[in-house]
């Protein structure tokens, strides 16, 4: 905790004495960050219970530019808890963080978003509707507390390092292990884009192995269209030996007009050996986006889980989501 606190002072003092010894003057600003996650959905079937409005998560922060490539954002996660007999809302600091950018140069300390998936979540760009598959099946956290540094070497390469606790945004480190991330990013031709990110979370514990992930990722992109694929794996999930985990995801989305779009994602997750059999399954979703506005976006959407355990029954449910941001 103590290395990751003090390299987190070293990079604001640099960010600071950066920025006055840089020439150039702009004009300070800031502006506020509101994003708020809902949606209506029913079963069917068996499962035709489980049914109702549920406000999934709100977002609520600031983030200002002080000039000369220097900023600072605050951010606060309100959401539900992930034990299922806790039914209140939890509220968590989701980014305190200071970034400094100078040319293809971008450092970043404090509590910041993770570099494992953040990109894959913004190539697929319904977070609101569906964490990304690693977000979604917890082979890594969204956001930590320490220290991170992406470099921009030419308009088709960038490669990017990060050091952080390793808990996440929603636990104090208890451990002494830091968490390791190193990715590149590769657009050899415009509109096609591949990712790859290695990482290894240290156990900090006697008897626990640390988490080891590889994560690629090859999309295209293109103003009408996008389709994108990754394949995630994950050496001794929640630090247990031999505890692996892997999968891949697909998926795409097609603009049919200027506030529609039609998007489409299969997911498949698998354990070695079948030690997570009961939450290895195939998952899919094919549905509609409407913008209506600036601020508000409606997504209409079919789904389908289907365990791999035996006897587990595939379970269908309709969703509509709605997401108001700014």
């Amino acid at each position: 905790m103590k290395r990751v606190v003090i390299l987190a002072g070293l990079l604001a003092c640099i960010s600071i004495t950066a920025q006055a010894q840089d020439a150039k003057s702009e004009e300070p600003k800031g502006k506020a960050i509101v994003q708020v996650f809902g949606n209506f959905h029913t079963g069917f079937g068996a499962e035709n219970d489980d049914r109702g409005f549920e406000l999934e998560r709100s977002y609520l922060g600031y983030e200002y530019n002080f000039g000369n490539g220097l900023t600072a954002k605050a951010v606060m996660d309100i959401g539900k808890s992930s034990s299922v007999d806790d039914y209140h809302r939890i509220a968590y600091i989701k980014n305190a963080m200071v970034s400094w950018k100078k040319g293809g140069l971008t450092l970043s300390g404090g509590l910041i978003s993770t570099t494992q998936f953040n990109f894959q979540e913004k190539f697929w760009g319904y977070r609101y509707i569906m964490k990304s598959f690693q977000d979604q099946y917890k082979f890594g956290n969204s956001a930590d507390l320490g220290i991170s540094v992406a470099y921009k070497f030419a308009d088709w390469v960038s490669a990017d390092a990060i050091i952080v606790n390793g808990e996440g945004y929603k636990k104090i480190q208890i451990s002494d292990g830091l968490n390791y991330g190193l990715g590149v990013t590769l657009t050899p031709i415009k509109g096609l884009q591949i990712r790859l990110y290695g990482g290894l979370n240290e156990s900090g514990e006697e008897g626990k192995k640390g988490i080891a992930n590889l994560a690629t990722f090859v999309g295209y992109k293109h103003k009408r269209f996008s389709i994108g694929a990754e394949y995630n794996h994950m050496w001794n999930a929640a630090y247990a030996d031999n505890a692996n985990q892997y999968g891949y995801s697909i998926f795409g989305s097609v603009n049919v007009a200027k506030f529609a779009d039609i998007y489409a994602r299969f997911d498949d997750l698998y354990s070695n050996d079948d030690w997570n059999i009961v939450k290895d399954e195939r998952a899919a979703i094919i549905g509609a986006q409407f913008k209506l506005g600036k601020y508000v976006k409606i997504a209409p959407n079919f789904r389908m889980s289907m365990p791999k355990a035996e006897g587990a029954k595939s379970v269908y449910s309709a969703y509509i989501n709605c997401y108001f941001g700014f």
